[in-house]
């Protein structure tokens, strides 16, 4: 009977002690410090045991079956310091611990804002690439007055020429036309249409902290127009302690640049604040009495207001204007010496005003309400001799975004809606008005689901309903498979549209003089596409490290609208029957060793349209480039480097090819304490267009302009100082 009621307490015992043991559980939530964002996938471990788990979307990780007594609790996430934590089990408070890690300057550090998961750049299943605020402040001594250095120099990414008196851009990713490029501030769609052209030309690049790339298809996350890819330009939010950066600088071609950035955070509000001069005399380099850089004056100014209501929830309030005066044509015009021989001019004025409204507020359990609203006024005047082009464009956009963690899934709903209207000005417009309106609305859904720790896939969908054109339905997804810390890949597809409208590069070379009416005829262009890449990374010793990335990409486009010539010198759009179809392969390798970093990038474009004669090559599209640099880097001490970018040859309109160049760069800045010292010297071998061929052709009082294939203005040193207090 002892024996018996001995046993018995003894399994009564061991059932307590293992029933008191599956009560024990930590449950931890994972958070970034800097942007107080859940990190998914970050690895949470009782040290000295097996017990393991991940975080989910919304960061947060529980272990049950804990041992009693003291035990140490290890978080770890790729590009942010470890932590660890004591406690002693079982816990007296059970309530969610809230863990913030900090970033380690390590590879994988960069949050990603363009996906709308907050994800980081490792763990983001789509493909995205980050420039991040150091590349952007070596830019910025190369050219302080627009971001088009920025992207110019970016694998994959061409920033092509649109006038050659006026020097106006455009942005292709992957050989596709500038306008299947949809370029974003802050997340706003505010710089496409009609001031497209302009666009790369008033974004000042002071007061970003990163640049956002997605190549391929991105309609599920951003609706029309982002066909080719979506670039984002984001700005620095106010901080604890307070900034202010002063930038003087001034160039070889008798240009001035003068910016001030400043930010500062208070209990309840942050404020930002960039003002921007930019003055450019009108050179002409290769002495045939044209302007290789325009005469320009600008200026622009943002202010931004960032409420903290409680803590958490934010309302940021932005406006941004900004204006230029480009001048240029015969340079003997400019100069007040205008005769029979000499009357061309190109005269660009434009104002742009953007205000932006940006609310989020996060709730219980990770989820995540946010509202955006932007409301955009550009205006623009283009005078030529005995031609006037005028008109106003007016764009609102409205997002409104709910996230939602759910387990292993990052669920994201949403609804957009955009209006885009263009008026030209009738008293001059005869004898047809080209008038615009483009409205659409749509909703879209997302899910980000970690499958399991090696596999995250992300599937979306977008309904639009575009006025005039239609319905579309805009499927995309993205996979991310780790095949180990070193070793990943990724694949992505989706489908896209654009509707037609007359702001395209081939209307910006004309002008749009001669163009006619968009007309009600058109179908709206329509795309599918995607990307593959494969990603290795790894270290030897503690000082070299080393990353290959190899991405292969196919775009095809069907109905694409083409630019027609008719009798009188009247130009109009079509639908082509045949598609255009770009694919090819980016190539980068980035190497680093102590303070010296290489980088190699190569781009092979096979960009080609069915309904054009011949070979059928898109025109202005190398079929091969290559990006490479070297840069030297002790920070906050000094910073050097050489820079050789190689483009080949190119197909023009008439199917003739042109040459192949190199451009070589080297800079240089010094640091002492809060003032950097910077010198710069681009295209030091001095290649230019107007050495292989002319760029103007006679008659010269009434001229006509060749293609942009390559740099107009030549050698240019520039160097200034940097204040930052």
């Amino acid at each position: 009977m002892f024996r018996r009621v001995l046993f018995f307490a003894i399994i009564l015992v061991l059932a307590l002690n293992t029933l008191g043991q599956s009560d024990i559980t930590v449950r931890v939530v994972v958070k970034n410090h800097d942007t107080n964002e859940p990190i998914a996938n970050a690895t949470v471990a009782i040290q000295g045991t097996k017990l393991s788990t991940s975080t989910d979307a919304a960061g947060l990780a529980s272990l049950s079956n804990v041992p009693a007594g003291e035990q140490t609790v290890t978080i770890t996430s790729l590009g942010y310091t470890s932590v660890e934590l004591k406690f002693t089990f079982p816990l007296a408070d059970q309530a969610e611990r809230t863990v913030l890690l900090e970033l380690n300057n390590e590879v994988g550090e960069v949050t990603i804002e363009s996906t709308r998961t907050g994800r980081e750049i490792e763990a983001e299943p789509t493909r995205v690439e980050a420039i991040d605020e150091e590349e952007i402040d070596e830019k910025i001594n190369m050219r302080p007055a627009n971001v088009s250095m920025v992207l110019n120099e970016s694998t994959g990414i061409k920033v092509q020429q649109t006038s050659a008196t006026s020097a106006t851009q455009s942005v292709r990713i992957q050989g596709l036309d500038g306008r299947y490029t949809q370029i974003l501030k802050d997340g706003f769609p505010s710089y496409g249409g009609f001031s497209g052209s302009l666009s790369l030309l008033e974004i000042p690049p002071l007061d970003l902290r990163q640049v956002e790339i997605i190549k391929g298809p991105t309609g599920t996350f951003y609706g029309e127009g982002a066909i080719a890819g979506v670039v984002n330009f984001i700005s620095k939010d106010p901080e604890e302690e307070p900034v202010t950066t002063f930038l003087f600088n001034q160039t070889s071609a008798l240009g001035t640049d003068v910016s001030l950035f400043n930010s500062r955070k208070f209990a309840k509000f942050g404020h930002t604040f960039l003002g921007q001069f930019n003055y450019q005399k009108a050179n002409d380099v290769d002495d045939d009495d044209f302007t290789d850089l325009p005469r320009t004056r600008s200026f622009s100014l943002s202010p931004k207001g960032v409420f903290y209501i409680d803590d958490n929830t934010r309302l940021a309030i932005g406006n941004s204007f900004s204006y230029q005066n480009r001048n240029g044509g015969d340079i003997q015009v400019l100069k007040g010496n205008a005769s029979p021989l000499h009357e061309y001019f190109e005269t660009n004025d434009s104002y742009r005003n953007v205000t932006t409204f940006n609310f989020t507020r996060d709730l219980e359990g990770g989820n995540r309400f946010s509202a955006k609203q932007s409301l955009a006024f550009f205006g623009r005047e283009i005078n030529t001799p005995g031609y006037l082009f005028k008109g106003d464009q007016f764009s609102s956009y409205t997002d409104v975004t709910y996230f939602a963690p759910v387990k292993n899934h990052g669920l994201i709903f949403g609804f957009s809606a955009s209006h885009n209207r263009f008026n030209e000005d009738s008293s001059i417009s005869a004898p047809f008005v080209r008038d615009e309106s483009h409205t659409t609305i749509g909703g879209y859904v997302q899910d980000t689901f970690d499958v399991t720790d090696k596999l995250s896939l992300e599937a979306g969908f977008r309904l639009d309903h575009a006025k005039n054109y239609g319905t579309f339905a805009l499927p995309r997804i993205s996979l991310l498979y780790r095949f180990n810390e070193k070793l990943s890949t990724r694949v992505g597809f989706g489908l896209g549209y654009k509707t037609p409208t007359i702001f395209t590069e081939d209307s910006e070379e004309l002008l749009f003089r001669g163009i006619l009416p968009i007309g009600d005829d058109l179908e709206a262009e329509r795309s599918r596409g995607g990307t593959f890449d494969v990603n290795y990374r790894d270290t030897i010793g503690e000082k070299f490290s080393y990353s290959i990335n190899q991405m292969f990409f196919y775009t095809q486009i069907t109905d694409p609208l083409v630019l027609n010539a008719f009798p009188g010198g009247f130009y109009r759009y079509s639908n082509a029957d045949s598609s255009v179809i770009s694919k090819g392969f980016e190539t980068n390798v980035r190497l680093g060793y102590d303070i010296v970093k290489v980088f190699v990038g190569y781009t092979f474009t096979d960009a080609k349209a069915g309904y054009l004669p011949g070979d059928r090559v898109l025109p202005l599209t190398p079929r091969h480039k290559v990006n490479s640099s070297v840069v030297l880097e002790k920070h906050e001490n000094f910073k050097a480097g050489l820079e050789a970018h190689h483009t080949g040859s190119q197909t023009l309109d008439d199917r003739s090819q042109t040459r192949s160049y190199t451009l070589v760069g080297i800079f240089g800045e010094k640091t002492f304490g809060n003032i950097s010292l910077f010198i710069n010297a681009e295209n030091i071998t001095d290649v230019r267009q107007g050495k292989f061929t002319p760029v103007v052709l006679p008659p010269f009082s009434v001229p006509t302009f060749a293609e942009v294939y390559a740099p107009l203005e030549g050698r240019v040193f520039n160097g200034g100082i940097k204040v930052r207090f």
